[in-house]
């Protein structure tokens, strides 16, 4: 038997609800790593949970079209994020001036946990900081999140083109602050 798409569970949650209890169980871990990663662990609880909670209340207006729900979820996470955006700047600040890396519980993820490492340490941290908000959320998301430039161009509700070049662009600004040795973004 096939596996249900994204778009299947969604469009049978319009009349039985609990179906899209399948999406949740599908993305709800990626997207509180990735809350997580933006925020910190305070506020990742909160943002996944509304995450959901607004594509529930929207999934009338998902595009059945599209097999995968994955972009529209991490635009939904990402513009919650985004009114976090003065908060996760000054984190990034904060972490530049820190002596100590962060300790990042939890194996689940490695590269989720490499990631993180890398970009909480002080260097990587204050080149995030210097980011635009759009540059950062594209970095972020093909780093962290692994998504690629359509899925991240739909998440953002941009051009894949302004992706690529957004994302030349964090990649040209951190590499000054990090140096030629430590690309690991």
């Amino acid at each position: 038997m096939l596996q249900e798409t994204d778009a299947d569970l969604i469009h049978g949650s319009l009349e039985r609800p609990e179906r899209f209890g399948g999406v949740f169980d599908r993305y709800f871990d990626a997207i509180h790593r990735y809350a997580h990663l933006r925020l910190g662990e305070s506020v990742a609880d909160d943002i996944a949970a509304e995450t959901f909670l607004r594509a529930f209340r929207a999934r009338r207006q998902f595009d059945i079209t599209r097999a995968s729900a994955r972009g529209w979820l991490y635009g939904i996470a990402s513009n919650l994020i985004a009114d976090h955006a003065r908060g996760e700047a000054r984190r990034f600040r904060a972490m530049a001036r820190s002596v100590e890396p962060a300790d990042h519980a939890g194996h689940d993820d490695q590269v989720a946990g490499r990631v993180t490492a890398a970009i909480t340490q002080p260097k990587p941290a204050a080149g995030l900081a210097k980011l635009s908000a759009g540059d950062r959320d594209v970095l972020l998301l093909v780093a962290c999140a692994q998504l690629s430039y359509e899925e991240v161009a739909d998440a953002l509700r941009i051009p894949r083109g302004t992706v690529g070049s957004r994302l030349s662009r964090a990649r040209k600004k951190l590499r000054k602050v990090i140096g030629p040795f430590e690309e690991e973004l």
